[in-house]
């Protein structure tokens, strides 16, 4: 191949590349002024479900993705007592970490086509949640506003430079080879199917703040 045919395919390369990235950031600059309908609920506490709940009992046309949070039955009735629609929120039982909470998220996001969202997570988690999820979102055109939540005691993330370092990487890595590949969780279930008579035969704990 000559030279000058390897010089254009590389120009033509980056064209490719610039049109891609301003396409998303138009893409995010109507995403930013879009109303937002969604909450993405990071587990790890349970006031974060408990918070979401009273949002939801107020606005009850939006929708709710919870990640790995308290265990199914302890949600349902926490929706119940706070009088919020169960069949707006879904709950993700795949993720074991911040960065699957991410992972598995995104598909289901991309399927209900949302464009901007609410991130509840800790104000001590926020730190390193809020710019992992900005990375991955963004590259897919989703603009995100972060609500964190007061939580009392010991919060269950414990933060590290290191750990929100190694954490970026690898969302930077995963935002570039999602644009091809997108993971599916199949433990993605509706709130209202969660069985309450089936879970009261079952051993299982809440956290004591949910006074439940």
């Amino acid at each position: 191949m000559p030279r000058s045919w390897g010089r254009w395919i590389k120009f033509a390369l980056l064209g490719v590349v610039l049109l891609c990235l301003l396409g998303r950031g138009l893409q995010l600059a109507r995403a930013a002024i879009a109303p937002s309908n969604t909450y993405l609920v990071l587990g790890g506490s349970i006031k974060r479900e408990i918070y979401v709940a009273e949002q939801l009992h107020q606005h009850p046309d939006r929708q709710v993705l919870i990640s790995s949070g308290s265990a199914e039955p302890c949600i349902r009735l926490i929706f119940e007592r706070a009088n919020a629609p169960l069949n707006q929120t879904w709950l993700e039982n795949c993720a074991r970490s911040t960065f699957g909470n991410l992972f598995y998220s995104l598909p289901w996001l991309k399927q209900q086509q949302v464009q901007k969202l609410r991130l509840v997570t800790s104000g001590n988690h926020r730190q390193r949640a809020e710019p992992m999820a900005r990375l991955l979102l963004a590259a897919h055109g989703i603009w995100m506003v972060a609500e964190p939540v007061a939580e009392d005691g010991v919060p269950g993330n414990q933060e590290s430079g290191l750990k929100t370092a190694l954490d970026l990487g690898r969302t930077l890595l995963w935002a570039i080879a999602s644009q091809v590949y997108s993971p599916q969780c199949d433990a993605i279930i509706p709130l209202e199917q969660v069985d309450l008579e089936a879970w009261q035969r079952q051993d299982y704990h809440c956290e004591h703040q949910g006074n439940l």
